[in-house]
């Protein structure tokens, strides 16, 4: 029998070699979600003139303490005139600070008689004013590289007046299912067959992760079909997922496959769940390799090893360093539990508190109870041979950063 394998020697063999993919331009309101291919650099200052944090009245520190007639009024968006000592502006957030103007005072603490203002004296110098380029710096760097692009990066952008970003292409992923019992949805089930619930998920997993799914496949229990099928599918994308027939039943074929068409890397780990899961290369289109992730039949299995693996893997593919890892969190176990020779994930809904995080196990943690993933928020890790008791610390990946 084949000796099981850590978990750190799998993403060594996954992402040995991996390079980020070729870069591409596109509108900057098709980029939510991709992830930038070079850094890009400010083109504008931002803000692009001092102005005023809130409505108040503008003027030079030294005349603090004193009426002060009202010179000129300024709205956001409206040319203000330089402001002459002894006098004050009215102004409203975000209008144009005047020259000869250093400070802002709210309106709530100005006395006003008909034109004229009586300011308070303890005003401190440059108050309530945003500074030009306190926000971003003309030339500085915007975003870097590997940043995936989300509403505050998007609005960023925005701001400089971008329209076009440069992103990586994402990751080509073919998604195949094996298994003569497994019927997709809305085909009438026969005896001994179960409906496909690893594909919807693990779609939705992929495209999260980065990833465009180009090809979408049942593969027949046969050994020529496998093989045929592998084939074809490497050609079409960077990466290659199944789900079942990687173990070592008769009617598993896609190992065989694997090693017959390119190779195997690694096979069988040492985690609970997912220790049928094989991982490898195949020959793809333009003599590049396609990565190949055979993930196991459980859904729960796929499922954890869609995280551990495939999440890497796309941040690699997609030069994301936000994807590369999950986030760690130290949480309270409210659940006691114990392990044999492999690492298991467990499925745990964390609870924020004041006396810090709390993981509530789901009841049922066996590979095939899919409900167990629908309200986890992180997995909770159990090394192995230990034993965690309630109330113990525990090592959980947050899994709702995405």
């Amino acid at each position: 029998m084949a000796e099981l394998k850590p978990e750190e020697a799998a993403l060594e063999a996954l992402l040995e070699g991996v390079t980020p993919l070729s870069g591409e331009r596109i509108d900057r309101d098709r980029a939510a979600g991709r992830v930038l291919a070079e850094a890009v650099t400010a083109r504008l200052d931002v803000p692009p003139f001092d102005n005023s944090a809130m409505d108040g009245y503008a003027l030079h520190h030294a005349d603090a303490g004193r009426w002060l007639p009202v010179a000129q009024r300024i709205a956001a968006g409206a040319p203000a005139r330089p402001l002459a000592r002894g006098s004050c502006a009215r102004i409203f957030t975000g209008g144009e600070l005047p020259p000869g103007a250093d400070c802002v005072v709210m309106q709530e603490r100005v006395e006003l008689e008909s034109d004229r203002a009586l300011i308070p004296a303890d005003l401190p110098e440059g108050d309530n004013v945003r500074r030009r380029g306190r926000d971003v710096a003309l030339g500085s760097e915007l975003l870097p590289a590997g940043e995936r692009l989300e509403a505050a990066a998007l609005g960023h952008l925005a701001g400089q007046g971008i329209t076009e970003v440069p992103v990586r292409r994402r990751p080509r992923v073919a998604l195949l299912s094996t298994g003569d019992e497994i019927v997709e949805p809305g085909q009438p089930l026969g005896p001994g067959q179960l409906y496909n619930s690893n594909r919807p998920m693990l779609r939705r997993l992929l495209e999260r992760f980065g990833a465009e799914v180009v090809r979408v496949e049942s593969v027949p229990d046969t050994a020529d079909a496998t093989r045929t099928i592998l084939a074809e599918a490497a050609g079409q994308a960077d990466v290659v997922v199944t789900t079942g027939g990687v173990s070592v039943g008769e009617e598993d074929h896609v190992r065989a496959a694997v090693e017959a068409l390119g190779r195997l890397d690694l096979w069988r780990l040492a985690i609970r769940p997912g220790k049928p899961l094989a991982l490898g290369r195949l020959p793809g289109a333009d003599g590049q390799e396609a990565r190949f992730v055979g993930l196991p039949g459980n859904p729960v299995s796929g499922f954890v090893g869609a995280w551990l693996f495939l999440r890497p893997l796309m941040g690699a593919l997609l030069g994301c360093p936000a994807l590369a890892t999950l986030p760690r969190l130290s949480a309270r176990a409210d659940f006691a539990t114990s392990t044999g020779p492999r690492r298991h994930y467990m499925r745990v809904a964390l609870e924020f508190g004041e006396e810090g995080i709390v993981a509530k196990a789901f009841r049922d943690q066996n590979s095939g109870v899919l409900a167990s993933c629908i309200g986890a928020d992180a997995l909770a890790v159990i090394p192995p041979h230990s034993r965690v008791e309630s109330g113990e610390p525990v090592a959980c990946l947050w899994l709702r950063g995405d």
